[in-house]
């Protein structure tokens, strides 16, 4: 393995054989710290420069300038940062060239009282340091340079791919990157306060399913060797949902993944998070008004995390609606409704749509409105009365039966939240159910069939009520301006190295 190593590495084995040799001990159990950085620089009051608080800070060395007896570095953790100040003759002859055995990277505590240096940074005058975790392989940081007052950092790391396969080291080296993925904790914090401030409760449903559906996509298929029985990762959290609304649970949410055995672009990964609500006794016009206040909520609680805030845009309500058909019909130029397959598969290869020939008709008639409407809306807009053949849980239109109670909302070209009046009809879902059967049966894969179990449940007598997806990953990305959904995804789908 040794020879395997490169010569920064083999530096760095040999300075923890030495630390070891000395009775150092190089990875720690733990350390008693007492403050965060961010937490210590703030202990400091302002004009004081000596006898500052006693602080124990523990994090990663960043940055590491010797000057013969004293030597000055940055530590980095959670919070941010904070300065190092070693002197030989506070720390001993024998723990000072010992430092000598740190590198940047290593994780390290550190004990001693705040002092500001003649710049005004706060900084901690070390009387102890510990090695807490030797860093074998050196991180990729970049360098940082002064350019008109303005401090510009280049990064080490700067290949995308790289950054997505090793996410720990690009967490570690980019706080900016730190910051965003905060920023989509609080996001999802502030989705729960919502819906628990209305009285939705939080369930959990199942992942691996003998029947998929509630989507319009490919499942992932595995097999149980116990029951002898093939499952699927659910492709979306709606029928199970909705057992529980039939059940007496007025008002469920579910944040969860859900896994869909699709293509891999900046705006899918086939492992994703979804937001599902149902709210019994709403229609679709109700749930476009919850949206509308999610949205905003959401925004506000981003908004306020530093360094991420400044891209979120100001949402203004109501938002604007559109209905699917009139839009489609006036960017194609003619009545969708009334043209054959063979039309629809031509005018879809005319707009770029690849595979037409494999298509069945609401898959062409959903890649024609995605060329032609979808991807040149740009503010938050609610696209409304879906036909019947794309929303096969969805009710009728008042007044329409060819068109549903269905609304999707879109911003910047992308897909945010999808919603039904939803089907309670049980005669209706069935004949859906065999409609989407027959389709797979043809050749769709992306079609669902009969469930059984859910039929039942929708004769025993299911409320009306409104349901809601919305994608965690493109809401996200649409608030920060961020382009890629692998940006937005910790750990994004990716080819094996």
């Amino acid at each position: 393995m040794t020879d395997e190593l490169n010569f920064v590495q083999k530096a760095r084995r040999e300075k923890l054989d030495a630390l070891v040799d000395a009775g150092v001990p190089a990875f720690a159990y733990s350390y008693d710290r007492t403050h965060s950085a961010l937490a210590a620089t703030a202990t400091m009051p302002e004009g004081q420069d000596e006898g500052g608080a006693s602080v124990r800070v523990a994090g990663r060395l960043v940055a590491w300038r010797g000057h013969g007896k004293t030597a000055f570095a940055h530590l980095t953790d959670g919070s941010g940062r904070i300065q190092l100040y070693f002197r030989k003759d506070e720390l001993g002859d024998e723990t000072f060239s010992r430092l000598d055995l740190f590198d940047i990277g290593d994780v390290v505590g550190v004990s001693g009282t705040l002092m500001r240096t003649r710049t005004g940074e706060v900084t901690i005058r070390v009387a102890t340091v510990e090695m807490l975790a030797k860093s074998l392989r050196p991180l990729p940081y970049g360098k940082e340079e002064i350019v008109d007052g303005v401090t510009v950092r280049h990064s080490g790391f700067a290949d995308p791919e790289q950054r997505y396969r090793q996410r720990y080291a690009d967490l570690a080296v980019h706080s900016e990157v730190r910051a965003l993925f905060s920023a989509r904790s609080k996001l999802v914090s502030a989705v729960r306060s919502f819906l628990d401030g209305r009285e939705f409760l939080e369930v959990e449903t199942p992942i691996l399913q003998p029947l998929y559906g509630g989507a319009t996509a490919r499942p992932f298929t595995t097999h149980h060797n116990a029951l002898d029985m093939p499952l699927f990762l659910r492709i979306a959290d709606e029928l199970y949902l909705k057992r529980l609304v039939v059940g007496g649970l007025d008002r469920v949410y579910e944040i969860g993944h859900d896994f869909r055995n699709e293509g891999i672009d900046r705006t899918h990964n086939p492992e994703f998070t979804m937001l599902e609500f149902y709210q019994a006794f709403a229609d679709y016009r109700e749930m476009m008004t919850v949206v509308e206040a999610l949205l905003v909520h959401v925004a506000e609680a981003v908004r306020a995390v530093p360094a991420v805030g400044d891209a979120v845009p100001v949402l203004k309500t109501p938002f604007p609606r559109i209905e699917w058909v009139p839009s489609l019909n006036a960017a194609l130029g003619r009545d969708v409704m009334a043209c054959d397959d063979e039309t629809l598969r031509r005018l879809a290869q005319e707009q770029g749509v690849e595979k037409v020939k494999l298509m069945s008709r609401p898959k062409l008639m959903d890649e024609l409105f995605g060329a032609l409407v979808e991807s040149k809306i740009v503010e938050p807009t609610f696209v409304v009365d879906y036909p019947v053949e794309l929303s096969p849980l969805a009710k009728p239109k008042r007044g329409d039966p060819a068109l549903t109670e269905r609304f999707e909302l879109f911003a910047r070209g992308k897909e945010l939240a999808n919603a039904f009046s939803e089907l309670n009809d049980p005669i209706d879902q069935r004949q859906r159910f065999e409609a989407q059967a027959v389709l797979r049966d043809a050749g769709d894969l992306e079609a669902s069939g009969v469930d059984e179990d859910y039929l039942r449940a929708m004769e025993y007598g299911m409320p009306p009520m409104g349901g809601v997806g919305i994608g965690i990953d493109r809401l996200f990305m649409y608030l920060t301006n961020t382009q890629n959904i692998r940006d937005a995804i910790l750990f994004p789908t990716m080819r094996p190295e």
